[in-house]
């Protein structure tokens, strides 16, 4: 039952990183979900304190993602209809089914959104860089979470490997 866990647990973690960059996957809190199965294993001890810390890094991540590419917009010269833009785009793109909808959406998003708040379409293109480059931002963040949260789920199997692998 335990090499199940192990075994769900590292898929999980491993399509998180995948995640990370696919839009369809939320990649860190999908990586968040196989550590939750390491504790599940009957002979691993649940650690709460360990599951919590990381639960609360995968949403803060997670909302950081749709947060960031708005902010990029800001800091390229974006209003807040841009702001808001880039990151109705974004969800959308998230649901499109579209190679890279996820950029795209950004990025069509906040440059609808500069256009309604009347700017001219140079600055809304500026704009809508910011968000692309506030995207690229946030996913490299989930990535590098997500493979923390591999590097964490590594070392517990290590920990409890004279458990977990009995013969």
């Amino acid at each position: 039952m335990d090499l199940l866990f192990v075994i769900l647990g590292g898929i999980l973690i491993i399509t998180g990183i995948l995640g990370s960059f696919l839009p369809v996957l939320p990649g860190v809190p999908v990586s968040w979900a196989g550590l939750l199965l390491l504790y599940l294993a009957p002979s691993v001890p649940v650690n709460y304190l360990f599951l919590g810390v990381t639960l609360a890094i995968a949403i803060l991540i997670y909302v950081l993602q749709l947060v960031i590419p708005a902010m990029g917009t800001k800091r390229y010269g974006g209003s807040k209809t841009g702001m808001w833009g880039a990151t109705i785009g974004l969800v959308i793109g998230i649901f499109a089914p579209i190679p890279f909808g996820i950029i795209i959406g950004a990025f069509v998003g906040a440059f609808i959104g500069e256009i309604i708040n009347k700017s001219d379409s140079r600055s809304a293109v500026r704009a809508a860089f910011g968000s692309f480059i506030g995207l690229l931002a946030s996913t490299f963040m989930e990535f590098l979470v997500a493979v923390g949260f591999l590097f964490l789920f590594i070392y517990k199997i290590w920990e409890y490997s004279d458990v977990l692998f009995q013969t």
